[in-house]
């Protein structure tokens, strides 16, 4: 996917789903490292991970766009766009857009844990085994469940 690709991904989401036109640049920055995208408050611009793109696939990059779009929405109205923000929290719901995105899955050395939320579903990536009898989804307060994964 390109750039102009990704700016017309972005516009036909945002008419589709918020019914609001997208007038400003979105594009991909490749420094973004654990974060699937960010809107920027100065210039109304939203930047996006690549890696998601490629690690994850179109649906998953889908709801980093349209939890981007929600920022910005927001923002442009005038209304609480932060993730503490109740009108934030309410508009993501009404668009079923994920309050975080899964972490991106780097090939590291030695033994990987991954774990999963039975609740958020929120993955987890841990160098050290995790007591699942003790710890929770720190987002939920959810169980956590250990997963089987082939990096």
């Amino acid at each position: 996917m390109n750039e102009r690709e990704l700016q017309a991904l972005v516009e036909r989401i945002s008419l589709h789903v918020f019914h609001k036109p997208f007038r400003h640049r979105a594009i991909f920055n490749d420094r973004l490292r654990t974060t699937g995208g960010r809107y920027i408050l100065s210039t109304h611009h939203i930047e996006l991970n690549r890696k998601y793109y490629e690690q994850y696939g179109e649906d998953e990059f889908i709801q980093i766009i349209k939890h981007e779009l929600c920022h910005y929405h927001l923002h442009l109205e005038g209304k609480g766009y932060r993730h503490r923000d109740r009108d934030f929290r309410e508009l993501l719901k009404k668009v079923q857009a994920p309050r975080f995105c899964k972490p991106i899955v780097l090939p590291k050395k030695g033994k990987t844990y991954y774990y999963e939320c039975t609740s958020c579903r929120y993955m987890y990536v841990r160098r050290k085994a995790v007591d699942t009898t003790r710890y929770v989804c720190g987002f939920c307060r959810g169980k956590l469940k250990k997963i089987k994964r082939e990096c």
